[in-house]
């Protein structure tokens, strides 16, 4: 399993990302989550619906009320500002794979000298 603290830093990038593709609502999100991670993560309601109600007052996401067959559901769409988000977070993600993989794929190749630059 993931540590929390993980998690709690990936949370943001992962639902703006899963959102760039369509509006969708939380229940989905969370099982959206565990489908693509293979089931290594585990989202709770209680732990993604605070994340979401955070995005949604800084203007990530915007939230309405939909009926699905006389069901109520929160329905939530990535706005503008979101999406200038994810695109600064893919960057700061990628440079930070970028890192593990020189530390973990070629630590054969790096020196100390190059680490202590990096």
């Amino acid at each position: 399993m993931t540590t929390k603290v993980l998690v709690a830093a990936s949370t943001k990038p992962m639902v703006l990302s899963i959102l760039s593709y369509g509006e969708n609502y939380g229940y989905n999100i969370i099982q959206e989550v565990e489908r693509m991670s293979g089931g290594q993560l585990i989202w709770t309601d209680a732990m993604l619906y605070p994340v979401l109600k955070r995005m949604e007052k800084d203007e990530l996401i915007s939230r309405w009320v939909k009926t699905d067959s006389g069901r109520k559901r929160k329905y939530y769409k990535i706005t503008q500002i979101g999406r200038e988000t994810l695109n600064k977070e893919k960057v700061q993600w990628i440079n930070v794979n970028a890192m593990f993989e020189m530390l973990w794929g070629n630590s054969d190749k790096i020196s100390l000298s190059e680490i202590q630059t990096i």
